[in-house]
């Protein structure tokens, strides 16, 4: 098992990293992380006053780091595109682009664009918002890199093509399932079209935290509308699970470490794949269903309008 941790990040002076739902959990922790390291974080928040809040609270403990808190609502493709434009109007290139924000098990809702809220905002928020951004992410020297953070749920997940928002029957588990197993296809179908396409500059991976102690199991509790399962998330928190700090140490190794292949799937290597220090690992077997990728793949440029201009170079529209 690896023993990679904190100890193990390099310096990023001069790097630029997105972080979506960078004000708590998983989000918060690695940005704490980059910007010790000398990052510049831009922090997409949903709100900004939450954004703003864990600015100042990483800034009390690192006053010199560059943190950049802008709103992007992954419920809203108005607000992905508003936000991917502001930032490519800001600066000439990135080098990592972690799509972390999600939520979880959540009563059926939609989004603004009309989308099932788990699928539109786990996945096609970030859909979108990487093809807006991967042509800053293609302009710099170095590497740069596209994490994608899924969970180890995907391992149920179907994609449900022919009710692919839950409009005709919705399971909240079975729609989070879903989401997360786009998570994967897409960072996999995102590597697949990178190297058809010769890009060389820009790598593409997924990732889960395994069993993490965030606001998601506590939300999922809340909105569940039972004491019972609030109580027992709360209990399994405490049980089971492992820090947000820990858990965000797969993300941050994808988007730091030197041994990471395109394609590739990192999660904690210790008991049950729910702790512990980052690995590579292999996701479920219909995560690499290339037919599956390139059917969600069409399915999400048709809902998002954004597509991926490659080969011919590698910008978003």
């Amino acid at each position: 098992m690896s023993n990679w941790s904190v100890e193990d990040v390099p310096r990023l002076d001069g790097k630029t990293i997105v972080v979506t739902g960078a004000n708590s959990g998983l989000g918060f922790e690695a940005t704490r992380v980059f910007v010790q390291r000398g990052a510049t974080v831009v922090m997409a928040c949903r709100s900004t006053q939450r954004g703003d809040d864990a600015r100042r609270q990483l800034q009390a403990e690192e006053p010199d780091g560059q943190l950049d808190v802008r709103e992007c609502d992954l419920a809203d493709l108005q607000s992905v595109r508003d936000f991917a434009e502001d930032v490519r109007e800001t600066y000439d290139s990135l080098d990592v682009l972690c799509n972390n924000a999600g939520v979880m098990a959540i009563p059926r809702r939609e989004t603004a664009d009309g989308f099932e809220t788990q699928f539109g905002v786990n996945h096609l928020g970030h859909f979108a918002l990487t093809g807006l951004l991967l042509g800053l992410l293609g302009a710099g020297d170095g590497e740069a890199r596209v994490v994608t953070q899924s969970s180890g749920v995907h391992e149920r997940g179907e994609i449900y093509f022919d009710d692919i928002h839950g409009e005709r029957g919705y399971g909240k588990w079975d729609a989070y399932g879903q989401s997360k197993l786009a998570n994967v296809l897409f960072a996999y179908e995102l590597q697949r079209r990178l190297d058809t396409a010769g890009v060389r500059g820009v790598t593409s991976l997924a990732v889960h935290p395994g069993y993490a102690d965030t606001n998601l199991q506590a939300r999922t509790g809340r909105e569940s509308g039972s004491k019972l399962v609030y109580a027992a998330m709360k209990l399994a928190n405490t049980v089971f699970a492992q820090s947000a700090r820990k858990g965000a140490l797969p993300m941050i190794y994808g988007a730091v470490a030197d041994d990471v292949d395109g394609g590739s799937y990192v999660g904690p290597g210790g008991f049950l794949n729910m702790r512990g220090a980052p690995e590579t690992q292999r996701s479920s077997e219909q995560s690499y269903d290339q037919d599956t990728a390139e059917r969600l793949w069409d399915v999400s440029e048709e809902a998002t309008s954004v597509t991926y201009d490659l080969p011919a170079d590698a910008t978003g529209s």
